[in-house]
């Protein structure tokens, strides 16, 4: 079977909340062929591996997309965005994807809307009494190359990153996720909601909680001021419940 073809198949199981596979003993038998002696065989209980590798550090996570041609966003990139922030961060930001901005410099959000979500998590973490920089969470993207003309990532590409942010977020171990935008809620949280509906309520990626909340290149339209507020809302929610 295809390697990545099991990945999905071993992730999807785990969703399901399945944690152990069973198999017939005994190796020998030809795939499809009846064994007339498998009713005496006993089952033997596997554990599902883990999607992420023994030891990952984000180093090694990095160095493994190396220089990432696995699906089309390579064709136009000129920098991969892998992420940046503290390892051991108790939040992460996960957002769609790198724009001009980001793609030029090798960095998320460092754009208009990057400059907002500094804005917005140092002004929130002051204002509440919290003393945390930009430099204390960790920052990345669903997708890690800029989509041509800043369009949303086509599924087969998220799903192609999907295994790197799977990593990411399993190394880091936040005390929570905030998914900024539809994007990344879907990616991470498997709703298919807009974020109108999905914001503001706590929801799950594995056992971490997840508050999904507007990406900020949203919230820097004129006729967005109630979606800035309510994003305030949602990231003074996060951030009480990380680090109060």
């Amino acid at each position: 079977m295809d390697a990545d073809l099991l990945r999905q198949y071993l992730e999807f199981y785990r969703d399901l909340g399945i944690q152990t596979l069973y198999r017939q003993s005994g190796s020998d038998a030809f795939v499809g062929q009846p064994d007339p002696d498998a009713r005496f065989k006993p089952e033997v209980r596997e554990v599902l591996p883990d999607m992420a590798p023994a030891g990952d550090t984000l180093t090694v996570i990095q160095n493994d997309i190396g220089d990432c041609k696995r699906c089309r966003l390579h064709e136009g990139r000129n920098k991969i965005v892998f992420g940046v922030g503290s390892e051991r961060a108790p939040l992460v930001f996960v957002g769609e994807g790198p724009g001009a901005d980001e793609d030029a410099q090798g960095i998320p959000f460092v754009g208009r809307a990057g400059q907002l979500l500094t804005q917005m998590i140092e002004g929130t973490a002051k204002k509440e009494g919290i003393v945390l920089t930009r430099e204390d969470v960790y920052i990345c993207n669903v997708v890690k190359c800029r989509p041509p003309g800043n369009r949303t990532p086509e599924p087969d590409e998220m799903e192609t990153c999907g295994q790197f942010l799977y990593r990411q977020l399993m190394t880091v171990r936040p005390k929570a996720i905030c998914a900024l935008g539809g994007t990344a809620a879907r990616a991470v949280t498997g709703h298919k909601e807009g974020v109108t509906k999905l914001r503001g309520k706590w929801l799950q990626w594995r056992d971490i909680p997840v508050m999904v909340t507007f990406h900020p290149s949203y919230l820097l339209r004129p006729y967005n001021q109630e979606a800035k507020r309510e994003a305030w809302e949602d990231l003074k929610k996060v951030l009480h419940f990380v680090y109060d």
